[in-house]
């Protein structure tokens, strides 16, 4: 019988993936009694349970490396720990590949949670062969989306858990009705359109920008866009080169996007792939319309195939151009999409998604053989 679960997370951001993180490991921690979690970052220890154990580095000089250096160090912790004590369930958030071949070489068992579909970031077919042979091994693999699970059955012959990202509405609620004295949005008659997410390709805020500037003032606009990642100084200097600065202002993180959010008008996702995005979980809360890419997995799950939300072209900046002086004008007609998402965030509700969760890692702490 495994007595203790180890939560393998090499890198800790502000972004879903590591929000979901919190939320899943502190659920777990009140279930379990001896948890463990590897990362690199851990000055966010304080966002966890004071019971669960963290394995990092004792010094401070990588949390801002690279991701692949975070793997490195972080499969060398995983490595160590191992050899010591072998008395460990191994569940996955990041670098799953990598984890899954350690803990197979240690002969232990491994739940891998993953986050956006495969043939939505990779076109390499090398790649994708070695994904669909390693991912394999994992003794439980758990998606967040639907069509997540559909995409690896389909593309990989891989079955998986779909678990929806729990969702605590009320607090997220809470949050947005925090005061803040953001003046930016407050020109009468403009749409107020906000993107929240890591400044990275994956999420191609740039897309974004280059249909403001398409617009070129046709309609009275406001655009927040908010986040942290290796991309913010190219989407600066695109803002700048392009004079968009009356129109667009680029923040770099919000500590509470929540009271941004709330006063928005219109969110837009311009990501090229997701898995389940929790942003737009998030809009929904707050009844805010929503223009989508119709990117692989996740986008078209929430919005119900377009019921609750409208969907754009990807990478096509001139039909997300359109869709939003749709917006401008319709904004009264597109309330029923609006009320047809916030009737159907029952479905990610958090308490009966985190069960799920703990009801499969007891599975293999009860039964090493299961």
């Amino acid at each position: 019988m495994y007595k203790k679960l180890l939560i393998f997370i090499p890198q800790i951001g502000g972004g879903g993936v590591e929000k979901n993180f919190f939320i899943i490991t502190n659920f777990l921690a009140k279930k379990i009694k001896d948890v463990t979690v590897i990362t690199v970052n851990k000055e966010f220890k304080k966002k966890l349970n004071k019971n669960i154990k963290i394995i990092s580095p004792k010094s401070d000089r990588w949390k801002n490396s690279s991701i692949y250096v975070k793997y490195t160090i972080s499969l060398f912790l995983l490595i160590k720990t191992l050899i010591s004590n072998k008395d460990y369930l191994i569940f996955s958030f990041q670098a799953n590949w990598y984890a899954i071949i350690v803990t197979k070489l240690f002969g232990l068992k491994i739940v891998s949670r993953s986050n956006t579909a495969p043939q939505g970031w990779s076109n390499n077919v090398a790649k994708k062969k070695l994904y669909k042979l390693i991912i394999n091994f994992a003794d439980e693999i758990i998606v967040n989306s639907i069509e997540f699970k559909k995409s690896l059955k389909k593309y990989f012959n891989v079955n998986s858990t779909c678990i929806y990202n729990p969702l605590n509405k009320s607090s997220i609620l809470k949050l947005g009705n925090t005061k803040n004295n953001f003046s930016f949005f407050k020109q009468k008659n403009s749409l107020k359109v906000i993107n929240i997410g890591r400044f990275t390709d994956q999420k191609n805020q740039l897309l974004l920008l280059k249909s403001i500037k398409y617009l070129n003032n046709s309609i009275p606009i406001k655009l927040l866009i908010a986040g942290k990642g290796t991309n913010y100084k190219y989407l600066k200097n695109y803002i700048d080169e392009n004079k968009l600065n009356k129109n667009v202002l680029l923040l770099n993180f919000l500590k509470n996007p929540y009271t941004y959010l709330k006063k928005a008008d219109v969110f837009v996702l311009s990501s090229n792939y997701e898995g389940l995005p929790n942003v737009l979980l998030e809009a929904q809360c707050f009844k805010k319309i929503i223009i989508s890419t119709k990117c692989p997995t996740g986008p078209r799950e929430i919005l119900l195939n377009g019921k609750a939300g409208i969907f754009f072209r990807m990478n096509d900046y001139k039909d997300l151009s359109k869709k939003i002086i749709y917006v401008y004008k319709n904004k009264k007609k597109l309330r029923n999409k609006v009320k047809i998402g916030y009737s159907n965030l029952n479905r990610f509700e958090e308490n009966k998604n985190l069960n799920m969760y703990y009801r499969i890692i007891l599975k293999y702490l009860k039964n090493e053989k299961n």
